[in-house]
């Protein structure tokens, strides 16, 4: 039976998912996960995670490392991690198969932990463990005797060498390897750390289904705040989109600096001077990966957390809107059952109406108190505190919650 298995996915058609653009991802952990029997936990909710609409949840490194959370990766091809064993991994993945949602892997290449002290009495070879590079593996900005880096610098640790055949190879063959496990997605850490060709040669090699790169800088901003202009923000993270290839999708880290502003009052933000969604969203839909909060920005970092009493707004915009939504673990199983529910209402609504990452947006009102837009011409919303509500009979009230409202075709 596994041969099948693997025969069908060496036909896999790398665009479909894109096309279709009827993704809703669930960040599947947070900050402090690991020290609660991760794969357990989310293995008893596999069943609510697939009803609530869900088509993927990423899973946070499920590989050695020397840090709890999974960020210093050391022994890649080691599936026991802090957050359970491999055999739990194993019951967890088996289990989302079972349920048709998809598991994505947190990809960790950009750095990676040193076993030995090598040349200059850096902890720079990896002897003793698969992948057992040499300092040629590490670049030289990081203490190894690799090329520069092709990216930033992730300080403390050394960073691979992308311009190496050998570790491009060896890259290959381990996200091959994680897919063969059972994870069809990828979610790429720390982008910003190497090429975005060499994603878009792992993409090619391992065949995801879907991918995700975290291109995280920062916004614009001026002596008073975030500058009403993000274009050279999103253009940034477009820039990186296309370098892939166009085969991965990027965090819309633009949208979700913009509506931290605009939920405070300041709706007026969420339409840019074209008259589009100010975000990577209005410029490029179907590869925008739109979101509140994940483990680096909410959860106990809390490096740049959404305003807390507002993020029934922000998924109502979200979740309404095209590009591809990302619901955080937090807000939809530690906020309480009201917000699991309303956030499951709204995918709901999402998923009849057949809204999908490319709908047309029609932005109707986007004033201090008040924004409101049609979407996909079949579903209406408005948030923030102005009293707003379509004109015509054919709108419905599909739901509501504190200073939302979402309207839909009868």
């Amino acid at each position: 039976m596994g041969n099948m298995n693997n025969t069908v996915e060496e036909n896999i058609d790398l665009g479909a998912v894109l096309r279709s653009g009827r993704e809703i991802l669930l960040q599947g952990f947070n900050w402090e996960s690991h020290k609660y029997d991760w794969w357990r936990n989310l293995e008893r909710k596999v069943p609510d995670i697939a009803k609530s609409g869900f088509t993927s949840v990423w899973l946070p490194p499920a590989y050695h490392g020397i840090a709890p959370e999974g960020y210093l990766p050391q022994n890649l091809y080691s599936l026991n991690s802090s957050y359970g064993s491999e055999h739990l991994l194993k019951a967890l993945l088996q289990k989302l198969k079972q349920y048709k949602v998809r598991a994505m892997a947190d990809i960790v290449i950009n750095h990676r932990v040193g076993t030995t002290q090598g040349n200059g009495g850096m902890y720079n070879r990896y002897d003793g463990i698969p992948l057992a590079w040499d300092e040629h593996a590490v670049t030289s900005c990081t203490g190894g005797l690799g090329n520069r880096s092709t990216g930033e610098n992730f300080h403390g640790v050394p960073n691979v060498d992308h311009t190496q055949y050998f570790v491009r190879k060896d890259i290959i063959g381990w996200l091959q390897w994680l897919r063969s496990v059972g994870f069809q997605d990828f979610r790429f850490d720390f982008a910003r750390g190497y090429s975005a060709k060499y994603v878009k040669e792992y993409i090619e090699g391992a065949k995801p289904i879907f991918s995700v790169g975290e291109y995280w800088d920062s916004c614009s901003y001026n002596g008073y705040g975030l500058d009403y202009n993000q274009d050279s923000h999103r253009q940034r993270i477009i820039n990186w989109i296309d370098a892939t290839g166009q085969l991965s999708t990027a965090f819309d880290f633009t949208t979700k600096g913009i509506l931290h502003e605009a939920v405070k009052g300041q709706f007026w933000r969420l339409r840019d001077p074209q008259g589009k969604p100010p975000g990577v969203m209005g410029w490029w839909p179907s590869r925008a990966v739109t979101f509140l909060d994940n483990h680096d920005t909410g959860s106990t970092q809390a490096h740049w957390p959404f305003p807390s009493n507002h993020i029934m707004e922000g998924y109502a915009y979200t979740l309404t809107h095209p590009g591809i939504p990302s619901v955080f673990y937090d807000h939809f199983y530690d906020w309480g059952n009201s917000i699991h529910d309303q956030i499951v209402k709204l995918i709901d609504i999402r998923k009849r109406q057949d809204i999908h990452s490319r709908s047309s947006v029609r932005i109707l009102e986007a004033k201090n108190n008040l924004y409101s837009a049609i979407i996909g011409e079949k579903v209406c919303m408005k948030i923030g505190d102005g009293s707003w509500c379509p004109t015509g009979r054919e709108w419905t009230l599909a739901t509501s919650g504190e200073r939302y409202a979402v309207w839909q075709k009868q």
